[in-house]
């Protein structure tokens, strides 16, 4: 005896798309609070300590874009 299974694929639901945005914007904001905190700890760093790291601190911000975003 065979056995047959169907799987049906449903359109996203309106409260489907909610929640997938929500939890899109939960990413978003975890993810711009990673790239706060980095700049704020290399902003604490001497000038010393930031050669040492081989950044200027006028490029501080790039270095936390690119090592939180990747860009």
């Amino acid at each position: 005896m065979a056995h047959a299974s169907e799987i049906i694929l449903a359109q996203a639901g309106l409260s489907d798309r909610f929640v997938a945005t929500i939890a899109r914007w939960k990413e978003n904001f975890a993810t711009r609070q990673t790239y706060r905190n980095t700049v704020k700890e290399l902003s604490a760093l001497s000038d010393r300590e930031l050669y040492d790291l081989g950044i200027n601190r006028s490029s501080i911000r790039l270095v936390a874009r690119m090592a939180v975003y990747g860009n």
